[in-house]
């Protein structure tokens, strides 16, 4: 692979995990909310989700999406409803209370979480099917992208994580909490509107 196709990637990778989205939705409220270590946890199991959806687009699962665009508005359908049922579920969470043990989504509903996640199809498809080369080029073109997106992703989920605990600090009386987690699931909630666009 070129130099020229590997700042493409990159760069495709860098925007489409460091944008708005349910990952980075659920990353920054996990860290307000759980702080530092839980969030970890899930931002290990999105990647692992991430990087097992790039690989089942890159062994042929993408090209089903292509040619059988019902299977896209079921996929669209699905994960918009799932994703205003989590918003909903955002907007009515109370606030922390220092007393008791919460705990965020561990690595496993992150993982899974991907599944119904159509902005990580999207992308895991666009990159396969926009970026991998042809002929002997394809698997060592392949595992450059799934490489390119773990690594950006790491990073860019990791500033999403810090930007929620820096969050905290801004967050003292349940009155900030309620505004936070509002705001939080209309960000979520908009995050559909992107799919459909």
């Amino acid at each position: 692979m070129d130099f020229t196709l590997l700042v493409s990637v990159a760069g495709f990778a860098f925007a489409a995990c460091g944008t708005p989205g349910p990952n980075n939705m659920l990353l920054t409220h996990s860290a307000t909310r759980f702080g530092y270590r839980p969030t970890l946890k899930l931002l290990l199991g999105i990647m692992l989700g991430l990087q097992l959806l790039l690989l089942f687009s890159a062994l042929g699962l993408g090209q089903l999406f292509l040619r059988w665009p019902v299977l896209q508005w079921t996929l669209k359908i699905l994960g918009s409803g799932y994703l205003l049922w989590l918003a909903w579920q955002i907007s009515r969470a109370a606030p922390p209370k220092a007393y008791t043990v919460e705990s965020s989504m561990n690595w496993r509903q992150g993982a899974l979480f991907q599944v119904f996640n159509p902005k990580a199809w999207l992308m895991a498809v666009s990159a396969m099917s926009g970026f991998t080369l042809v002929g002997e080029q394809y698997w060592s073109s392949a595992w450059i992208v799934l490489a390119v997106f773990l690594v950006l992703g790491i990073i860019t989920g990791h500033l999403w994580t810090l930007f929620g605990l820096n969050l905290r600090t801004w967050l003292r009386s349940a009155r900030d909490w309620r505004r936070f987690n509002q705001g939080m699931a209309l960000l979520t909630a908009a995050s559909v509107v992107m799919i459909w666009y």
